[in-house]
């Protein structure tokens, strides 16, 4: 997991969809590396998180550089380990 995106502990809802805004914004404007950057600062929902381990791995989840907040308060963080 890259280890330079912040890991915000709680973000609200509004909070999230500020950050997808932001994001459309800059794919429109053609930066998809920026707009991929900021949309991995969002929490990835635990459920999706969940079926990537299961189907492709641990690893590969890890190595998407999602923030893991939401799937660590959800599953624990041994969790994110096995």
């Amino acid at each position: 997991m890259e280890t330079n995106m912040p890991q915000v502990e709680t973000m609200t809802l509004d909070e999230k969809l500020a950050i997808c805004c932001k994001a459309a914004e800059l794919r429109k404007a053609g930066d998809k590396e920026g707009a991929t950057r900021l949309m991995k600062t969002a929490p990835i929902p635990p459920y999706i998180a969940k079926v990537i381990k299961e189907k492709v791995g641990l690893d590969v989840l890890l190595s998407t550089g999602w923030n893991m907040s939401e799937v660590e308060a959800e599953y624990g963080p041994d969790w994110l380990r096995n």
